[in-house]
């Protein structure tokens, strides 16, 4: 799995992209409302270590996510 964080342009927010091995898109979502789409893919309960991860997250650089 990989994660990358998309820097947004005025009223756009981040965003939060997580890929697979494959880099197929497994979640899209807004970086600042991570908990509706942790949910989705199984990882609700993972929510607190997701969010200090997207808020030290560069922008642009895909990092692998260790699951």
């Amino acid at each position: 799995m990989y994660i990358i964080k998309i820097k947004g342009k005025a009223k756009i927010p981040d965003y939060i992209q997580i890929r697979d091995d494959s880099f197929v898109l497994i979640s899209y979502f807004r970086a600042d409302r991570p908990e509706k789409n942790l949910r989705k893919i199984g990882w609700d309960d993972r929510e607190e270590e997701f969010k200090e991860i997207i808020a030290q997250l560069p922008f642009g650089i895909i990092q692998k996510l260790i699951d």
